[in-house]
C-alpha cells in the first residue's frame, strides 16, 4: 500500500493557496496543509514534518527566497517553488539553497504531478551524493589515520609498512575492534607522550 504523501504549501494569498490545492487534489490524493504565514514557518514545517514543500511566490526576492528555502528544510524533504517571474541570480541562489524544483511561470494545475515527482527525484539523488560524500570523507580520514598509525608503528619498531600494518590488523583482531579504533588509539597515545 502506498502511503499518502503530505504536503505543505506555502501561500500567503488565500484566493490563491485554494486553487493550489484544488490542483493537488486533481494530481493525487495528498494530505495538504496550508501554511499563509511566514512567522514561524521553520517551526511550523518542523512540526508537521511533511513530505514536500511547495512554496508559490509571485515575484521572489533575494531574502524571501532564501528564508523560505531555509525555512521548509531543503536538506531534510523535497522543496519545489513556484515563481512568476525570476532571474538567474535568484534561480541561482534557490538551488544553492537546496529547492528541488524551481520553476518560473507560475503554477499551472497540468505541471503539478511532473514538477512533484521531479522534486522528490532530484531531492533523492542529492541526498545519495550527500551520503556518498559522507561516507568517502569519512574513509579518507579513517584512512589518513591508519596511515599515520603505520608510520608511528613503523619508526618505534624500525620495521616496513606491509609489516606495520599486519601488527595492526593482527592487534584489531585480538581486541576485537576495527582497524580505526586501533589505529585512532595509537594516534592519540603518541600525542599524549610527546
Amino acid at each position: 500500500m502506498i502511503e499518502t504523501l503530505s504536503i505543505i504549501v506555502v501561500e500567503k494569498d488565500r484566493d490563491r493557496a485554494l486553487l493550489i490545492v484544488d490542483a493537488l487534489r486533481e494530481a493525487g490524493d495528498y494530505k495538504i496543509t496550508v501554511i499563509g504565514e511566514e512567522t514561524g514557518l521553520a517551526r511550523r514545517i518542523a512540526e508537521n514534518r511533511p513530505d514536500l514543500v511547495l512554496i508559490d511566490l509571485r515575484s521572489p526576492s533575494r531574502d524571501v527566497l532564501e528564508e523560505l528555502a531555509l525555512a521548509s528544510g531543503p536538506m531534510d524533504r523535497p522543496v519545489a517553488m513556484f515563481v512568476d517571474r525570476s532571474d538567474t541570480g535568484l534561480t541561482r541562489a534557490a538551488i544553492e539553497a537546496g529547492v528541488s524544483a524551481y520553476v518560473v511561470d507560475g503554477l499551472r494545475p497540468d505541471r503539478i504531478r511532473p514538477v512533484l515527482d521531479a522534486a522528490i527525484a532530484r531531492f533523492h539523488m542529492f541526498s545519495r551524493m550527500r551520503s556518498e560524500l559522507a561516507a568517502t570523507k569519512a574513509a579518507l580520514e579513517e584512512r589518513k589515520v591508519i596511515d599515520r598509525a603505520k608510520g608511528l608503528i613503523m619508526r618505534a619498531k624500525g620495521i616496513g609498512e606491509e609489516e606495520a600494518y599486519g601488527l595492526l590488523r593482527k592487534a584489531a583482531m585480538d581486541q576485537g575492534k576495527r582497524l580505526i579504533e586501533v589505529a585512532q588509539a595509537i594516534v592519540t597515545a603518541a600525542e599524549l607522550l610527546r
